[in-house]
């Protein structure tokens, strides 16, 4: 009897690679199972041992003097620690405001509620936040919106 060549090539062929998988898949259960945890080694803490350093020397041994040294450490602005991303404006509650501090993700935040370091929201109109001290007192700080693109 005469076998078509074409006929007996593609079961060999497909066994063939699923023979290959079935390998590829053993070889990687083995090497999963037995080998080590890649984070095996214990973690790596800092002692209060270490010398404290000194501003100052560090600034100057790297070319810099008391001016580099004053211009490395700013003080941080109030404005530039809040940014608002959004704001609901209501009658009855005051409404709240969706605001960012330090660069976190925003949170909303009612009106009357500590924001940070004793900042509290006082109130919001329209797209106009009011930050204070105080409820009662003089905002410290306003933030606003970005206008509408159209």
């Amino acid at each position: 009897m005469q076998t078509n060549i074409v006929n007996v090539g593609w079961p060999r062929t497909a066994t063939f690679f699923l023979a290959g998988l079935a390998a590829a898949s053993v070889v990687f259960w083995v090497l999963k199972v037995s080998g080590k945890p890649l984070d095996s080694s214990p973690p790596v803490v800092a002692t209060s041992t270490s010398p404290a350093i000194d501003p100052i020397a560090l600034s100057r041994s790297l070319g810099g003097g008391r001016a580099a040294l004053a211009s490395t450490s700013p003080l941080v602005s109030l404005s530039s620690r809040f940014s608002m991303v959004g704001v609901v404006a209501d009658t009855q509650s005051g409404g709240a405001a969706l605001i960012a501090v330090d660069g976190s993700p925003p949170r909303p935040y009612r009106v009357g509620a500590v924001i940070a370091d004793g900042l509290v929201l006082q109130s919001v109109k329209g797209r106009i936040a009011a930050i204070g001290t105080g409820f009662e007192g003089p905002a410290v700080l306003t933030l606003e919106l970005p206008p509408l693109k159209r």
